[in-house]
C-alpha cells in the first residue's frame, strides 16, 4: 500500500472572546490506500474539527497551518495529473475545492436530520451531489446514477425511498442515503478497488442513536462499500468496541492532540497512555462488573495546562508532567504514545 492522506502537523486556531484556541493542535497522521483509520475521544477531543479541516468546512475565521497531504493522482483532471497528483488541503483554497471534496473526499455527518434538507427529497439531494461533480450528464443517466447509488447503500425500494423526504424514513435509512450521497459522486475511474483505493469517506459517528441492530448493519454496509469501491476510511466514535471491528489503525485524541497511535488491537490489549487506559475501563465489556469513570471533565482549550493535558486527571502523573507536552515516544511496532512513563 501506498500512502493516500499523511497530515504534518496539523493545527486549527478558531477565534473566541478569550482569545485563540486550538481545537486540533499539532495532529500527525499517516493513512494508507484501503486502509482505515479510527478516531477516538472524548467529546471536544477535536475529532470532528479534524476531520471538518479535511473537507474544507472549517467555520469562519478559523487559521491552518502544518500540511495535509492528499494523493489525488487517481484523478481524471489533467491538472491535478500534470502537478504530480498530491494536494495540500489545508492550503487549498474555496474555488480548488470543487474537484477535490464530495468526488474524492466525502463525509458521512453525525445527525441525519440536520446534514440532510428536509423539504428536498432525498432523490433530488443526491443528484444534486452528481450533478456538480459530473457537469453535462443527461437527467435520465443522473436518476439512474441515484438509484444505483441507494442501492448499492443497500436502501430498500431505491425508486421509492428517492421519491420520499427525510422525515418518511427512519434513522437508519437517512443514515443510508447519507452514505449514499457520499458515494454517489465518485465513479470506477477514481480509484476503485482494482486500483488500490482512491478515494477518502470519513464518517463522524455514524451510528450513535441507533439501535444495536441497526449499527451493526451500517457498520457491516461501510466495510462492504470499503471493500467494493476501495475507500480508504476514517472512522470517528467514542465507542471502543465499534472501532475494534472497522479500523486497522487506532488514533486517540484528547484536548486537540493525538495520545496514543498504533495497529487497533495492539493500542486496545495493551494502551500505553493512561487516557486510552481510562477509556477501555469506562468501557461495557460482558466480564466487567464495574465501570470506572475518569474522574475530573477535559479543560477548556482556552485554559489547558503548560505539560500533558491529561496530567490533572491522570492517577499516574509525575513532576515532569507538568513541565512540558510530552513528545510521541515509541511504544512498540508501529505503536506510540505520548506519554513520559512509555
Amino acid at each position: 500500500m501506498n500512502t493516500l492522506l499523511e497530515l504534518r502537523g496539523l493545527t486549527v486556531e478558531l477565534p473566541t472572546p478569550g482569545g485563540w484556541v486550538r481545537p486540533v493542535n499539532d495532529v500527525s497522521l499517516r493513512l494508507e490506500r484501503g486502509a482505515s483509520l479510527g478516531l477516538v475521544g472524548e467529546s471536544g477531543s477535536g475529532k470532528t474539527m479534524l476531520s471538518l479541516a479535511l473537507m474544507g468546512l472549517l467555520p469562519m475565521g478559523a487559521r491552518v497551518s502544518g500540511s495535509a497531504i492528499f494523493d489525488s493522482a487517481r484523478g481524471n483532471n489533467a491538472e491535478e495529473k500534470n502537478s504530480g497528483g498530491t494536494v495540500d488541503l489545508a492550503a487549498l483554497k474555496e474555488d480548488k475545492w470543487t474537484g477535490i471534496r464530495g468526488r474524492r473526499i466525502a463525509m458521512v455527518f453525525q445527525e441525519p436530520m440536520t446534514a440532510l434538507n428536509p423539504v428536498m427529497r432525498v432523490g433530488k439531494q443526491i443528484a444534486e451531489a452528481i450533478r456538480v461533480h459530473h457537469r453535462g450528464v443527461r437527467a435520465a443517466e443522473i436518476s439512474k446514477r441515484v438509484v444505483e447509488a441507494l442501492a448499492r447503500a443497500s436502501v430498500p425500494e431505491p425508486e421509492l425511498r428517492a421519491r420520499q423526504y427525510p422525515h418518511e424514513l427512519s434513522g437508519g435509512l437517512r443514515q443510508r442515503v447519507l452514505i449514499a450521497m457520499a458515494i454517489a459522486a465518485g465513479d470506477s475511474s477514481d480509484g476503485g478497488a482494482e486500483n488500490g483505493g482512491g478515494r477518502l469517506l470519513i464518517a463522524d459517528e455514524p451510528t450513535t442513536a441507533l439501535d444495536v441492530t441497526v449499527q451493526k448493519q451500517i457498520l457491516e454496509l461501510l466495510m462492504r462499500l470499503r471493500r467494493e469501491l476501495g475507500l480508504s476510511l476514517i472512522f470517528i466514535t467514542h465507542d471502543l468496541a465499534v472501532v475494534a471491528q472497522v479500523a486497522d489503525r487506532l488514533a486517540v485524541m484528547y484536548a486537540g492532540r493525538v495520545v496514543e497511535e498504533g495497529p487497533t488491537m495492539e493500542v486496545l490489549r495493551r494502551p500505553r497512555h493512561p487516557y486510552t487506559e481510562g477509556l477501555l475501563r469506562a468501557s461495557p465489556q460482558l466480564w466487567r462488573r464495574e465501570l470506572i469513570a475518569i474522574p475530573g471533565m477535559v479543560p477548556g482549550l482556552g485554559a489547558l495546562p503548560p505539560g500533558c493535558a491529561f496530567e490533572p486527571r491522570c492517577a499516574v502523573r509525575r513532576e515532569e508532567c507538568k513541565l512540558a507536552v510530552p513528545e510521541m515516544r515509541v511504544a512498540g511496532e508501529g505503536h506510540e504514545a505520548r506519554c513520559v512513563l512509555v
